[in-house]
């Protein structure tokens, strides 16, 4: 593992002007970036059709395929990352154990709690950020031991304990900030911890408090790698602390671009909006001469539909800025050729996402292992169900 590691780690070094950039900004030029160092790369890019930038975003393995042509040392990054997965029976749930979960959310939720429950150890569980705890659910009526469900928001922690009384579940919802000191009184040296998609630094927290109340095993799958409290990423191993990486937020947002979820509704909403937020940028700077990015807030899909010109206006209004007459079809066509502009070098950057995933989720491993732990990865469901997929099991020595 720490081989696998420092092998990921001189990659990322090494390639750092293929991954570290942020095509929404980079996209403002029509010069793709690497055209001095590779220009064939560049050619090969430009001659590609908006039909065949979707095709490659959507399949990873044919576009390292095809980049390979142009940058042969991509292919390393497939070896890499092929984590096994975990072979899952689908478990048979009581009435009413899934009820209220959504179906993608349903398959995560049972491939992980089958994934804990097949390398069990304790005799209780800690469900980490748990929500209504449908994770919990599952692990309480399989197993028949104790859940203790820990939760930020009071009225999930009210609705899941209603639920699982319901059900005659063995589960307690305690209500409590997970960054707090008080937050180790879940905690105790009987409980196998689990949490699906701990967010950031929710998973940090559990992993620190797990080693110091030596847990006899932990099971989790990180998420959202950029919700931390710090400006940069905090390395907890010591091979990470020893790399020159130093991730900033926006660097840690990059093995969430990948989609793979919803229809052709959800492509086209998010092409539309990005070209209006591309083509309102330039608008602004070509236009009022105001160089820095303006953050637009969120907008509601269906505002969408009234076009280019009113999302302007909307847009100039939230951030109190007094647009001149200008042509909007025009920005709106400059918005569209940059938005493809932009998808095209988000190209380059796509096979890194896993490599820096793993990278990051490696840190935990090797930590845990530091800390006297077996530690195994895995992926525990497809990724067309989530590509947040990735299994840390933890197992104390």
């Amino acid at each position: 593992m720490l081989y696998l590691f420092q092998s990921l780690d001189r990659f990322l070094v090494d390639n750092q002007l293929l991954w570290r950039f942020e095509p929404f900004f980079a996209s403002r030029t029509n010069t793709l970036p690497w055209l001095t160092d590779n220009a064939p790369l560049c050619a090969w890019l430009e001659s590609l059709s908006p039909e065949q930038i979707e095709y490659f975003k959507l399949d990873n393995e044919a576009l390292v395929e095809a980049i390979c042509d142009y940058l042969p040392h991509i292919k390393q990054i497939t070896t890499w990352t092929n984590l096994p997965t975990l072979k899952t029976h689908s478990l048979r749930l009581p009435r009413g154990v899934d009820s209220g979960v959504p179906g993608r959310k349903l398959q995560q939720i049972v491939s992980m709690g089958e994934a804990a429950l097949n390398s069990h150890h304790g005799s209780e569980w800690l469900e980490w950020c748990s929500g209504k705890g449908f994770l919990g659910r599952i692990l309480a009526s399989q197993s028949g031991q104790r859940v203790t469900s820990f939760e930020y928001q009071q009225a999930l922690c009210e609705s899941g304990q209603r639920e699982a009384d319901k059900q005659g579940l063995m589960m307690n919802f305690v209500q409590g900030d997970a960054f707090s000191p008080d937050s180790i009184n879940a905690f105790n040296t009987n409980q196998h911890a689990v949490a699906l998609h701990a967010c950031g630094d929710l998973h940090v927290s559990l992993i620190n408090h797990g080693v110091e109340k030596q847990l006899p095993a932990l099971t989790f799958s990180p998420c959202c790698y950029h919700l931390i409290r710090t400006e940069t990423y905090q390395p907890l191993s010591g091979a990470a602390k020893q790399s020159t990486l130093n991730l900033s937020k926006s660097e840690l947002r990059i093995p969430l671009q990948e989609t793979v979820t919803g229809g052709e509704r959800v492509k086209r909403h998010r092409a539309e909006e990005m070209t209006f937020r591309l083509g309102f940028d330039l608008l602004l700077r070509e236009a009022t001469g105001i160089e820095q990015y303006q953050p637009i807030p969120s907008i509601k899909k269906s505002q969408l539909s009234d076009g280019f010109e009113a999302f302007c206006l909307w847009a100039s209004t939230q951030k109190a800025i007094e647009l001149p007459e200008v042509d909007y079809a025009q920005y709106e066509e400059k918005g569209r050729q940059r938005y493809w502009q932009m998808e095209r070098m988000s190209l380059v950057q796509q096979p890194f996402r896993r490599a820096l995933e793993l990278w990051l989720v490696l840190d935990k491993a090797l930590y845990l292992e530091q800390c006297g732990y077996k530690v195994k990865l895995s992926q525990f469901c497809s990724r067309e169900t989530t590509p947040r997929n990735i299994l840390v099991h933890a197992i104390k020595d």
